[in-house]
């Protein structure tokens, strides 16, 4: 992964995405992408061990079905991410009996089918599945919407068309393309979607004209000393209201959001293995090595050079 070079400079660079760093920081590669025909009256059951799904719908509807949430019927034309999916059932409108459940069978050639074969088809899909490298996927995959559906971005489409070719071939540079593809899929469903479930995420913070303000600031700035009355400056709120909104929309409120973000930079750059402690800590905000290490130690659960070396040796 190439650094920005002033990627933390404490000078105001309001050009930092949030969201586009927290997906590169994500590491995604591709698993598989596949082409599935669905006929007939079926459902389909996927805990793929929290491991993020993608699909757009070619032709047909269908419906899914989380836990807790109401059901969602998707159509041609839509796209849905779920950066961790967990005990989701996706059904034909007509769906069979609760309890019968149908496993795709391979076609060949990135095809396959699911439901019986003297069945019509009524549901045509490109579906991925990706992995994140990243050992702070599950802090940051928190920081993301559950479920998110766009309707109408046929960009979104084409880069999926674009995952499933680069899967099936060996060309060179073959992983680094499809990781920067993925980031580049992630990120436009991201900003393009819908949060289906409405629970708080940074998502939900970038869309909020206010607190936008003040997530850009902490990650353009990550080593400035920001207070809550700082942040809720940017965003041009009081501090009171800043904190309630921040909080409710989020999921975090603004000191946990910084910390959780310092410590996934920190580990980035104990990881890399480039620079002493002291420059570490100054980069994520910390006067002293020894301020620095005391918060790692608490926030992660062993001291930086611990994890330095774990992350070599392991």
């Amino acid at each position: 992964m190439v650094d920005r070079p002033d990627f933390f400079d404490d000078s105001p660079d309001m050009t930092i995405d949030p969201l586009a760093e927290i997906v590169t920081l994500l590491q995604p590669s591709a698993s598989f992408s596949k082409l599935v025909e669905y006929a007939g009256r079926w459902r389909l059951h996927r805990d793929v061990e929290g491991k993020p799904v993608y699909f757009a719908v070619l032709a047909g509807e269908c419906r899914l079905v989380r836990a807790g949430q109401p059901p969602i019927i998707v159509c041609a034309g839509d796209f849905v991410l779920s950066p961790s999916t967990n005990n989701q059932v996706i059904e034909s409108i007509e769906a069979p009996p609760h309890g019968i459940d149908m496993l795709p069978a391979e076609l060949g050639d990135g095809r396959f089918r699911v439901g019986r074969a003297d069945e019509p088809v009524n549901l045509r899909m490109q579906v991925g599945l990706c992995s994140f490298a990243s050992p702070d996927a599950a802090l940051l995959i928190s920081l993301l919407p559950t479920m998110v559906v766009a309707r109408g971005e046929p960009r979104l489409a084409q880069l999926l068309q674009l995952v499933g070719d680069e899967t099936r071939q060996s060309r060179p540079g073959r992983e680094l393309v499809l990781e920067r593809l993925l980031e580049v899929l992630l990120i436009e469903a991201l900003r393009c979607g819908i949060d289906t479930s409405a629970v708080p995420s940074v998502a939900r913070g970038l869309s909020d004209a206010r607190l936008v303000a003040a997530l850009r600031a902490m990650h353009a700035r990550p080593a400035h000393s920001w207070t809550v009355a700082d942040l809720a400056a940017e965003a041009a709120m009081s501090r009171s209201a800043f904190f309630a909104r921040f909080s409710r929309t989020v999921g975090l409120s603004p000191m946990e959001y910084l910390l959780a973000w310092r410590m996934a930079l920190a580990k980035r750059l104990l990881r890399s293995r480039e620079l002493a402690i002291e420059h570490i800590a100054a980069r994520v905000g910390y006067g002293s090595a020894s301020t620095f290490s005391t918060a790692f130690t608490r926030h992660v659960g062993i001291p930086p050079m611990r994890y330095a070396r774990a992350t070599v040796t392991g």
